[in-house]
């Protein structure tokens, strides 16, 4: 036993001679920064806020999020109408089932402690390649801009049912995505040759990281989601204790992305998926460096949504670990109004175009790539300073 001080700050000190120890990096959210105001300001209205992937430009740089919750082809073609891309989860009720909308009743209706026993019931049904393709289909035929979605796990054996059912844009989403996978299980997904194999656009997540984003970009993809576990009804990070705050994922990220434009000359946009709730947070992604961002929650409170007021993660399900919960959003208003107004209310969920361009006018910026070279300060006192009237409810 070691009593003396002395000795055991040497103890300490050959410990430290005979290897690295861990270093621990500081990362930051949305809540803990603020974005500063710009020498030079100009008019809201003439901000242009258009978000390329492939060949493709889109009116909107919000993507809606792949749940079951947030989007069905009625939605995506409403979306479409205007401008903006949604993704439909074929690994949902969608891929599994010819009546998805009774499905979705089902888990609006359970009871909160056995909707996740529900969910998990209704996702054990097997994925059919009939539905998927009735799914595309009816999307099509609503005049939706078809962009589906399903994991690496099952991309190999849907993939080409779902090309040649027309879908638009690939999404190949996970919890973490990398380049690289080792199983000995199975032969996992190789990105370049899916990239290489199919003709339309390959969207790939999720990432937080400088190197796994680099090297997914290496592999030819046209956009990558970045977030691990932000989501509003995702609980990864409390399960599992990984995921990294978004606005460190995103400033990394971004600059996987600047370093693979420098030597190849290809962009390729980040998209900042999940953690946002308000046009502010929305705003601090893009200036984090992120040309777009994926939004699920606040989607899943419009009056079009299909989950009528109620949210829950693709992970929810799962039979062995879930991962997420049933949240009540509520219905707060429709998604015209959710995006461009008018609103009447002051916590920046509504009129989420205005917010941006309003915040792109006061930083001068007229696109969002000049939006990405404002600057950003640490901030943790930005939601409450001079705000205690407002926290203790006098208002």
């Amino acid at each position: 036993m070691i009593t003396s001080p002395s000795a055991l700050a040497e103890m300490q000190g050959k410990e430290r001679e005979r290897g690295d120890f861990k270093q621990l990096k500081r990362a930051y959210g949305f809540e803990e920064v603020a974005i500063v105001p710009g020498q030079l300001t100009m008019n809201p209205k003439d901000a242009e806020i258009g978000l390329t992937i492939g060949d493709r430009e889109f009116d909107l740089p919000i993507l809606a999020a792949s749940m079951d919750g947030v989007v069905d082809p009625e939605f995506a073609a409403l979306y479409t109408q205007k401008g903006g891309l949604a993704t439909l989860n074929l690994e949902g009720v969608h891929g599994r089932y010819p009546n998805p909308e009774e499905m979705l009743r089902q888990v609006i209706d359970a009871p909160a402690d056995k909707v996740t026993a529900v969910l998990q019931k209704i996702y054990s049904a097997p994925l059919k390649e009939e539905h998927m393709v009735n799914s595309i289909e009816n999307m099509k035929k609503r005049g939706a801009v078809v962009a589906v979605s399903i994991t690496p796990a099952n991309t190999n054996q849907f993939v080409d049912a779902i090309v040649d059912a027309g879908a638009d844009y690939f999404v190949c989403a996970s919890t973490v995505t990398t380049a690289r996978y080792i199983s000995r299980d199975s032969v996992g997904l190789n990105i370049e040759d899916l990239v290489k194999r199919i003709p339309i656009p390959v969207i790939i997540g999720n990432t937080v990281s400088y190197g796994s984003t680099l090297e997914l970009m290496e592999a030819g993809v046209s956009g990558v989601l970045v977030g691990v576990g932000p989501g509003a009804a995702c609980t990864s990070r409390e399960v599992l204790g990984i995921g990294v705050p978004q606005v460190t994922a995103t400033i990394d990220t971004a600059a996987a992305r600047d370093e693979y434009y420098r030597r190849t000359g290809r962009y390729v946009p980040i998209i900042t998926d999940g953690g946002i709730r308000s046009g502010g947070d929305l705003s601090k992604a893009l200036v984090s460096g992120a040309d777009g961002v994926m939004l699920g929650s606040i989607f899943a409170g419009t009056e079009e949504a299909p989950g009528k007021g109620y949210h829950w993660g693709m992970a929810t399900p799962h039979p062995d670990l879930p991962r997420g919960t049933r949240i009540r959003v509520g219905v707060r208003g429709s998604l015209d109004q959710i995006l461009n107004g008018p609103t009447d209310k002051t916590d920046g969920t509504e009129n989420l175009v205005g917010a941006l361009k309003t915040a792109m006018g006061m930083c001068g910026a007229p696109s969002i790539k000049d939006f990405q070279q404002a600057e950003l300060i640490l901030a943790p006192a930005i939601k409450t300073e001079g705000k205690q009237l407002q926290i203790s409810g006098s208002i």
